[in-house]
């Protein structure tokens, strides 16, 4: 059906690894596999293997759990998209008032993955971790030119004034940087 590689972490593991829960649900349980340091597995590459037929409406979604907290959607493999390599995005560890609910006899609780066979399109992107990088490049950019816009600025009342052509001199200003400095643009997507 599907494997899993953690790079730099694991071989590739199969299936039979992970908990299935019921028909279109699977578990891995990182208690098993890393221990208390969930956290610090930061990817994840899912692929779907070659005899493993996915209706093309359907998605092989990704979730992750921290110990106490809900699923977190991380992103999804389809038939069109074999395979992808997921920023998986831990979720805050519940409270320790969460962490009571256990009995006292009863096994820890723990970080999971969580696999689901979804419809694709009631999914919110198939990479989320792609799109908050977009998000973020986009701040750091904006708080740039806010930043360079200040420097210029007048006050007229309850209005900032700038200069009308300050979006072309930081526009120019931002490329020569990026010509100069090539870790600048890096600095960005951070």
């Amino acid at each position: 059906m599907f494997g899993v590689v953690f790079p730099n972490r694991s071989f590739p593991i199969d299936i039979s690894t992970f908990t299935q829960i019921d028909t279109f649900h699977w578990v891995l349980d990182m208690n098993h596999f890393v221990g208390e340091a969930y956290d610090q597995i930061g990817e994840m590459c899912i692929f779907l293997l070659n005899n493993f037929t996915l209706p093309p409406d359907k998605a092989l979604a990704v979730y992750v759990q921290s110990p106490g907290s809900a699923f977190a959607f991380c992103g999804a493999v389809t038939v069109s998209r074999p395979s992808a390599v997921l920023s998986l995005q831990w979720p805050e560890p519940g409270s320790a008032a969460q962490m009571q609910l256990t009995a006292g006899d009863s096994a820890p609780l723990s970080a999971k993955i969580g696999i689901s066979v979804e419809d694709a399109a009631a999914l919110p992107s198939l990479d989320v971790a792609a799109e908050r990088k977009i998000e973020r490049l986009a701040m750091r950019v904006g708080e740039n030119l806010f930043n360079f816009m200040q420097s210029f600025c007048g006050v007229d009342g309850s209005k900032l004034v700038v200069p009308m052509d300050i979006l072309d001199r930081w526009f120019k200003k931002f490329q020569e940087r990026a010509k100069r400095d090539p870790g600048f643009l890096k600095s960005f997507a951070l």
